[in-house]
Parts: C-alpha cells; structure tokens; sequence
C-alpha cells in the first residue's frame, strides 16, 4: 500500500466528466486565468494519479477541492474524484464553501472518498487526523478576527487528535493551511503536534509565489509535505509505501 498527498486541486466541472474527452469539458471557473501552467489542469491530474495511485493506495487531501458554493453544484467534482482509483481522505479547505454540514457532505460523497471532522480515519496502524486550520499569530495581517478561527481551529484539531485509539504506531496530522506564519515560529498547531507525537504534516494552500514561505521538510521533530496541486506539478506525492 502507498500512500500519497495532493490538495488545492480547484476543480469546477458543471458537467459529468467523461476521461478521454477532456476536450469537450466545461468549466465555470477555468485555473488558467492564475497562469498557463493550471490549462486543463484536471486532465494532468488524471493522468499523473491514474499512472501512480492503485487501487489500494490511500492518497490525503487537504482542501480546496471543489470552488462550488453549494453541496449539489460539487457532485460533478465528487464524480470526477470517484473516477480515480484509491481511497482519498480529504479535510476542508478555506474555499469549500459546498462544505457546511459534514452529515450532508458525508452522505453526498462516493465511497471512495472520507472526509475529516472532529475525528480520524484509521488505516492499519497509521491514524489520519485533520481540519482546515487557519492563518497563525505573527502571520502578516493577522487580526482579531484571524485570532478567533485560529482558537476554533485549535480546538477542533485536538478534537481529532483526541479520538485516535491506543495501539496507532503514527499519526499524519492534514491541514489546509501551513501550520505557521511565515516566519516559521512554532505555534499552536505545532505545540498539539508535538503534544501528540504527531509524525508528519501534510498541508496546501500555497500557491506560486508563495512556495517560498514553505515549512522546512522537517523541524520540531515532524516531517512537513506542502502538496499544492500547482506545487507538486498535479502529480500526487508518494509519502511512504508499506509493503
């Protein structure tokens, strides 16, 4: 089994996707208008995941899935997501805006597909915990307003971490945003991952120039992946495999 990451895919398809047509597909918001490299970038996506990612591959995503503003306008993103092989276990992102009830979300998505809130998923010995996160103190434009969904945040990923059982040898924390401020201070987020000997950190939400800003691949003992489609070349990243 491999598992592998890819967030902030952006997708906005307003009608089924039928792979091998990609030429006839329509979109409400094209990615193309934030650089050339995002043209069609869906098909990459597919390409490069089917080409990688098996059937009992297990691939985190952490958010910005879908730009829809509600739940029935991201089924055709979902559908596309249900085409591709393995598990996905996704958190919500800063522009999922479909996402409001996790029991509406739950019941809208494939099988393929599990979606974090408040909990983990367990897969053999490796529990996945996650939330969307948020902008930390020392962040550039840092309000009072940020500071109030920091704290919410912080709550809601302890929440996860908290029902991971005894018995799990690693824990892979997944936020949408990079757990810091650019400055790279530890900060909440950090202190619960250390707290929880959380073993790695998969995040997105970074997008080019922003690359620059990244964590370091490891620091405070945890191993960091920013995995932007856009980053990665819409190519998802294998974290580890276990044979």
């Amino acid at each position: 089994m491999k598992f592998f990451a890819m967030g902030d895919l952006h997708l906005s398809f307003d009608q089924r996707v039928i792979p091998g047509c990609w030429e006839d597909m329509s979109q409400y918001k094209p990615m193309d208008i934030f650089g050339s490299h995002w043209k069609n970038h869906y098909q990459k996506i597919y390409d490069n995941w089917c080409r990688l990612v098996g059937a009992d591959d297990v691939v985190f995503m952490p958010g910005d899935i879908s730009w829809a503003m509600d739940l029935e306008d991201a089924k055709w993103d979902l559908d596309f997501l249900n085409s591709l092989p393995g598990k996905i276990v996704l958190v919500r992102g800063n522009h999922d805006y479909w996402w409001k009830s996790i029991a509406r979300v739950r019941q809208a998505l494939p099988n393929n597909i599990v979606a974090l809130q408040n909990d983990c998923f367990i897969i053999g010995k490796t529990a996945v915990c996650g939330s969307r996160g948020w902008v930390c103190p020392g962040s550039d434009g840092f309000s009072e307003h940020d500071q109030n969904i920091y704290l919410r945040e912080l709550k809601r990923v302890e929440l996860s971490l908290k029902t991971v059982p005894h018995g799990i040898t690693q824990i892979i924390l997944m936020l949408h945003f990079m757990p810091t401020g650019e400055n790279h201070e530890a900060s909440g987020f950090i202190e619960l991952m250390k707290h929880y000997q959380v073993k790695a950190c998969v995040y997105g939400h970074l997008h080019h120039p922003a690359y620059a800003i990244r964590l370091p691949d490891h620091k405070w003992g945890i191993d960091f992946f920013l995995v932007s489609a856009d980053y990665l070349g819409f190519t998802p990243k294998l974290l580890w495999e276990e044979k």
